[in-house]
C-alpha cells in the first residue's frame, strides 16, 4: 500500500504528462536549439583563436549577470501573473505586465551605465597574474570590441523577456519558442557570414569581422525575437486580453505594486548576487590561467545543451504549480511538484549518461590546444555525474518560488552560493595549489547539500501559498 502511495505521488497519469508535455516541449525545443547554436557559435569563435574564445567567454559571463537580473526582476511580477492566470484575472495580468516594463527599463539603464563606465576593470578581473602581457592586451581588446556591440542588444532582449515570460505564465510556450528559434536561425546565419567574411564565403565583399561579427549577429537575432513576440501579441489581443489597454495608463494598484516589490525584490537580489557569485566562481577558476577560461567555456557551453531538460522543467514547475496555487488547488500543486521533480531527476540520469559518452568528442570540435581539450573533457565528466543533483536543486528552487516564498529562495540559492561555494572556491584558488579539476569537483559536490536542504523545504510545504487571493 505504501509503495502504491509513493508511486501515485511520483508518477502521474497520461493526462498529467500530456499537460506537462504541452508546456515543456516548446521550452525544451527553444532551449535545445538555442544551446546547439551557442555551441556552434562557440566553435566558430574557437576557430578564430583561443584568445578570441576566452574574450567572448569573459564578456558573456559578465552579460550573464544582466540576463539573470532581468529574469529575477521579472520573476516577482511573474509569480503574481501565473497565479492571476490560474484565477482567470486578465486585469491582474495586465498590471503585472506593466510592472515588468518598468523593471526591464530600470535594469537596462543600470546595465548600460555599469558596462560603459567599468568595462576594462570588469574584464581584467579574469586575467591570472602570470598571464602574458601580450595575451592579456589582445584578450582585453577582443572583449571590449565584443562588449560594445552586444550592449545594443540589451533593450530588445529585455522587451522579448517581458512579453515572452508573460505568455509562458499564461501557459503559452509555443509562441516564445517559435520567436526564439527564428532568432536563433538569424543568429546562426549571420554568425558564419560576419565572423568569417570572405574567408568563409569568397564572394563576400568584406574581410572577417571575428568577435565583432559574432556580436552583430547576436544583436540582430535579439531584434528579430522581440519583433516577432511583440507583433504577435498585439495582433492577437482578443486571445491575450491582458495587452488591451496595457499602454493606455501607467498605473498599477498600490497594494499590488508594494506586494510585487516585496516579493520580487528578494528574487532580483538573488539573481543578481547568484549570477555575480557564478562570475566570481569563474574568476576563481580563471586564476589557474587563460586555458582554464577556454576549457570552462567549452564545458559550460556543451553541458548547457544537455541541461535543457532540467532547466526547462523549472519553468514547468513554476507555471503549473503557480496556476494551481492561484486557483486554490493546493493538493494538486503539491503533487505536481513532486512528480516533476522525480521526472526531472530520472531524465537527467539519462542525459548525464549521454554527456559522459559525448565528453571525449565535444572538445575535438574546437581549434585549441590539447591541454584545453583534455581539461574540458574532464570538466564535462564532473558535470555529467552530478546532473541529477543539479536537476533536483533547480526544481526545488522553482517550487519554493511558485508560492511567493522569495525570502526563502534568496537564502536557499544566493545564501548558499555566497555563504559556502564562493568562500571555499576563494580559499582553494588563492591559498592552495590544487589543480582546476579537483577544485571544480569539490565546489560542484556542494550541490548535494543544497539538494538535502531543498528536499526538506519542499516536503514541509512552506512554499504553498496563494498570493493573489483578495488582491485588487
Amino acid at each position: 500500500m505504501q509503495t502504491q502511495s509513493l508511486k501515485n505521488k511520483l508518477i502521474g497519469d497520461k493526462r498529467f504528462y500530456g499537460r506537462v508535455l504541452n508546456i515543456l516541449l516548446p521550452i525544451i525545443i527553444q532551449n535545445t536549439v538555442s544551446n546547439v547554436v551557442s555551441l556552434v557559435d562557440n566553435v566558430m569563435i574557437g576557430a578564430v583563436g583561443t584568445l578570441e574564445m576566452s574574450a567572448v567567454a569573459i564578456v558573456n559571463q559578465l552579460l550573464f549577470i544582466f540576463y539573470l537580473c532581468i529574469f529575477g526582476g521579472l520573476a516577482g511580477a511573474g509569480i503574481f501573473a501565473a497565479q492571476y492566470a490560474g484565477a482567470k484575472d486578465d486585469k491582474g495580468i495586465r498590471h503585472c505586465f506593466r510592472m515588468k516594463l518598468y523593471i526591464a527599463a530600470l535594469m537596462s539603464v543600470i546595465a548600460f551605465a555599469v558596462f560603459l563606465i567599468f568595462p576594462k576593470q570588469l574584464i581584467s578581473m579574469y586575467f591570472a597574474e602570470d598571464t602574458a602581457a601580450t595575451d592579456a592586451a589582445n584578450t582585453l581588446k577582443f572583449a571590449l570590441d565584443y562588449l560594445f556591440v552586444m550592449l545594443i542588444g540589451l533593450v530588445p532582449f529585455a522587451f522579448s523577456q517581458v512579453y515572452g515570460s508573460t505568455l509562458r505564465e499564461l501557459g503559452e510556450t509555443k509562441v516564445p519558442m517559435l520567436a526564439s528559434v527564428t532568432a536563433i536561425c538569424v543568429n546562426l546565419l549571420f554568425n558564419y557570414v560576419l565572423i568569417f567574411g570572405n574567408k568563409g564565403l569568397p564572394f563576400l565583399p568584406f574581410a572577417p569581422l571575428g568577435v565583432v561579427g559574432a556580436a552583430v549577429a547576436t544583436v540582430l537575432s535579439r531584434f528579430a525575437e522581440a519583433a516577432i513576440i511583440i507583433i504577435y501579441i498585439h495582433k492577437n489581443c482578443d486571445k491575450y486580453p491582458f495587452i488591451k489597454g496595457a499602454y493606455s495608463s501607467p498605473k498599477i494598484p498600490l497594494d499590488l505594486f508594494q506586494n510585487i516589490v516585496r516579493k520580487g525584490s528578494p528574487l532580483l537580489i538573488n539573481e543578481f548576487f547568484w549570477s555575480l557569485g557564478m562570475a566570481m566562481l569563474n574568476q576563481c577558476y580563471s586564476l589557474r590561467g587563460l586555458e582554464v577560461v577556454a576549457a570552462s567555456n567549452i564545458s559550460s557551453t556543451a553541458s548547457n545543451l544537455f541541461n535543457v531538460a532540467f532547466l526547462s522543467m523549472g519553468n514547468a514547475i513554476a507555471i503549473m504549480a503557480g496556476q494551481y496555487l492561484g486557483a486554490g488547488e493546493n493538493e494538486k500543486a503539491k503533487t505536481t511538484v513532486w512528480r516533476l521533480l522525480f521526472l526531472s531527476v530520472v531524465v537527467c540520469v539519462i542525459m548525464g549518461g549521454l554527456l559522459i559518452a559525448a565528453a571525449p568528442f565535444i572538445p575535438l570540435l574546437y581549434n585549441t590546444t590539447e591541454t584545453v581539450r583534455e581539461m574540458a573533457k574532464e570538466l564535462l565528466y564532473v558535470v555529467a555525474a552530478l546532473m541529477p543533483f543539479y536537476a533536483f536543486a533547480h526544481g526545488t528552487y522553482f517550487a519554493l518560488r511558485s508560492g511567493g516564498k522569495t525570502m526563502i529562495t534568496l537564502v536557499f540559492d544566493c545564501g548558499f552560493t555566497w555563504g559556502l561555494a564562493f568562500p571555499l572556491a576563494f580559499i582553494l584558488s588563492r591559498f592552495t595549489v590544487l589543480p582546476m579539476l579537483p577544485m571544480f569537483l569539490i565546489i560542484q559536490l556542494l550541490d548535494v547539500v543544497k539538494c538535502i536542504i531543498g528536499f526538506v523545504l519542499v516536503k514541509k510545504g512552506v512554499w504553498i501559498n496563494n498570493i493573489v487571493e483578495n488582491m485588487p
